[in-house]
Order: C-alpha cells, then structure tokens, then sequence
C-alpha cells in the first residue's frame, strides 16, 4: 500500500517536472526562435545568441573593451553611442539594422494612459508653466549665490563639478512646484532615488542582479516617503499643484487602496525622472558643450544680455533667446536624455511592409538616431547649433533655459583639466565622473 502510494507521488512529480521543462523549453526557445525566423524572413537579421543570456553576455564583453578617453582628455567627437552602446555599432556593419528602428517612438497604450494623461497634461501646459517662472526664479537665486561664496571661498577662481549643483537646483524647483516644500524636505526622496537609480544601473545586463536586494530595499524607502509627503499633503490646505492633481486623479477610478498607492508612487517617480534627472543633466551637457566651444559662448552670452540686461528674464525674453534655445537642443543630439526606447508588439501588426508578429520587442537606439550621418550630415558629431537654426523651437519654460542663461551670464568658465568624457547609462545618459568646468566670477554680474 505504502509503496504504491510512494510510485504515484514520484509519478506526479515526474509528471510535474515535465510539463514544466515542456513550458519553459517553449517559453525561452521556442517562442524566440519563432519570432526570431518570422522576422529573419523579412530580412531583419540580428547577431547570435546564446541560450537564456541571449545577447547579454556579447553585449557587457562589447562595453568593457570599448575605448575610453583619457582622464583630462577633451573630446574632439561626441559619439556617445560608441562608447554606451559598442556592440549595437558592431551589429550595424555585420547585421542588417532593419526598418524598424525607422519608426516613431510609441507612448504607453489603453485606457490606463489616457486617464494618466488626463490628469497630469492639464499641469504642463504652456499657461501652467509659465506660472511657475517666478518659482523657477527663486531657486535660480539659490544656485547663484553658491557659485558666487565658493569662487570667493577659493580666491576668484574654483573648480565646480556641476551636476552636483544642477541636481540640487532641479531638485530645489521640483519640491517648490510640486511638494510646496523646500529643498530640504524632498531631500531624502530625491537622496534615494538617486541611490536606487545607480543600484538599478550596476544591475543592468546581469541575469542575477549583484545589487538586487539593495534595490528592492530603496525602493521600500522611497515608497515610504513619498507616501508620508502624500499623507500630509492629504492633511493639509493649499493651492492645486501637480501631486495635488494626482491625488485627486485616485478619487474617481477603480483601484484599490494597495493600487492607489502605487498609482502615486509611480507617478511621483516619473516626476523624479523627467523634472529633476533630465533637467539637471540637459543643463549639465549644455555648459560641457559651451565651455568646449568659446565662440558660441561668447556670442549666446551676449545675445542673452541684450535681452534682460541686469533684470531676471520673463517668459517673453525668455521665448527670444534663440541662440541658446539652439544651443539646448544641439546639445541632445550627441547627448539625448534617453538612450533606448523599448516597446513590445501587443498584437500582430504590419507597419509599412514589415509583418511585425505579437510578442516581438523593439530597441529604438535614440542615441544612434540622433547622430547618424544620413539624417544629420557628415557633421553630426560636431558642435553646430545651425542645424536648428529654422526649427527652432520655444523652450523658455525650461528650467534648464534658466540654470543655463544665470551662469552664462554671471561666470566665465572653462573645461577643468579633471574633466574627463565617459558617458554612463543610468536611466539616462549622464557624465559617468561628472563635469568639472573652472569657474571665474565675473567683474560686472548683471543676474
């Protein structure tokens, strides 16, 4: 009796085990390799790939062997996508790229996006922003006077690492506009978002993520405090901001109390990212950029004089800064904020001529797209802000306008000898060591 009910126990588990290694075996090898021969057909080719890892393991030995510049050494070239991204160049000339990465970059898809736009659009527009000038302005102040006691501090002259300072000053507007606080209270959240976007980075391209545990833990953190903001927030009286906005963007949908909460998380992240992490760099690569070209520097400081003077700019100057708009926008060619676009197929489509089967991801290679010499020039990796010269589209409301335009206007500055070019990927494509730039009071600080 015993042994018979021992087989069938060892029987199920067989059975058990099989019907699990026959899924996983169709999950990681037979699902990849039909897409991979629907697409092949099509002409669209890709390097070879190992079972489980894929291309991983091609990839990390690519970035590893690719050259770095020397420390102290200034770029003649911007390519960045060499140095992120070696092993997609070295798939260009051995593969065919294919037409898919011709195609625009998709937004989210359903009805979750439309109710998530709904709420949080309304704040971003062109009316809104420019509300927030005045905001904008105070912080402004802040980053001025730092620069100006650490050239005092150090006798005139001082080596500035910059993002240091452009995070702080992104991070001092965001907590202004959408935390009513000052910067000393969204510290901890912006402190730990920074550590858990570097954890997540050093776990980029690891089957078994060195720092996974870390991760998961910083996450619990900033969770923790973005819901303590969000909870006095609820207690408190005040004008309509943009969390406030969220917040009552929960109230009419479906969620759950668990949902809801992560509704706000999440959204308070993507805050993080496109408000504090993109303006901080943008403004960071532009001043690299600028004190790498003096010419352009001279003249869009004297273009920016002539229009406010000694006053800080109102939205009207703002919008007639061409120069530096044009300055801003060449600067993320070489540079975009996002390297790679993911999207997946949801369902069987066809763009064009190509049958695209359900299932399939696509990497939008933006750093490539935004350098190649077919659509830029033979120029693409040279400092030309010409290029923009009839497109020039309005940034003023940009926080970075006014991060760029105060240190323009009130410093001379120069690349640092400790300036050395190594673009890293971590979320977005930042300075790897940071940007050191030589920094000089200006006699006649006109603000």
């Amino acid at each position: 009796m015993d042994s018979d009910f021992g087989n069938t126990l060892v029987a199920l588990a067989l059975v058990i085990v099989l019907g699990l290694s026959i899924r996983l075996y169709a999950l990681l090898v037979l699902k990849p390799q039909r897409l991979r021969t629907l697409l092949r057909r099509q002409g669209i080719r890709g390097p070879p790939v190992s079972f489980l890892i894929e291309n991983i393991s091609e990839i990390k030995k690519s970035q590893l062997t690719a050259e770095k510049p020397l420390w102290g050494e200034h770029p003649a070239s911007h390519d960045s996508a060499a140095l992120l991204f070696p092993s997609f160049e070295q798939w260009r000339v051995r593969c065919e790229r294919g037409p898919l990465v011709g195609w625009g970059i998709l937004t989210f898809n359903g009805c979750a996006w439309a109710h998530q736009r709904k709420i949080i659009a309304p704040e971003l527009f062109m009316d809104k922003v420019k509300g927030l000038i005045p905001l904008i302005t105070e912080s402004t102040v802040t980053l001025l006077e730092s620069w100006k006691r650490r050239t005092e501090t150090e006798g005139g002259t001082a080596d500035v690492k910059i993002d240091h300072h452009m995070r702080s000053f992104s991070a001092d507007v965001i907590s202004r506009a959408c935390f009513e606080s000052n910067f000393s209270r969204g510290e901890d959240i912006f402190h730990k978002l920074r550590q858990l976007q570097e954890a997540m980075a050093k776990n980029y391209l690891h089957i078994f993520p060195p720092r996974a545990t870390e991760a998961w833990a910083l996450e619990k953190e900033v969770r923790s405090l973005i819901l303590r903001v969000v909870k006095e927030r609820k207690e408190a009286t005040g004008k309509k901001n943009l969390l406030q906005m969220v917040l009552e963007g929960t109230k009419n949908s479906d969620l759950s109390p668990c949902g809801t909460n992560s509704f706000i998380v999440d959204n308070c992240k993507n805050i993080h990212l496109v408000g504090y992490e993109t303006t901080a760099v943008s403004a960071t690569r532009c001043l690299m950029l600028l004190a790498s070209n003096p010419e352009w520097k001279t003249r869009v400081r004297t273009g920016v004089l002539q229009i406010c003077g000694n006053r800080f700019p109102d939205a009207d100057m703002l919008c007639r800064m061409k120069q530096l708009i044009m300055v801003i926008q060449e600067s993320l060619c070489p540079y975009p904020l996002v390297a790679v676009v993911s999207r997946e197929a949801l369902k069987d489509t066809k763009p064009g001529d190509i049958q695209v089967p359900r299932g399939v991801h696509a990497w939008i290679m933006v750093t490539t797209l935004h350098t190649d010499p077919e659509i830029w020039g033979p120029d693409t990796y040279k400092f030309n802000p010409h290029r923009f010269e009839r497109d020039c589209r309005r940034l003023q409301a940009s926080t970075s306008v006014h991060a760029i335009r105060v240190v323009l206007c009130n410093f001379a500055f120069c690349l640092s000898t400790k300036y050395t070019r190594s673009p890293a990927l971590r979320l977005v494509i930042e300075p790897e060591h940071g940007v050191d730039l030589q920094v000089r009071k200006l006699e006649a600080m006109p603000l």
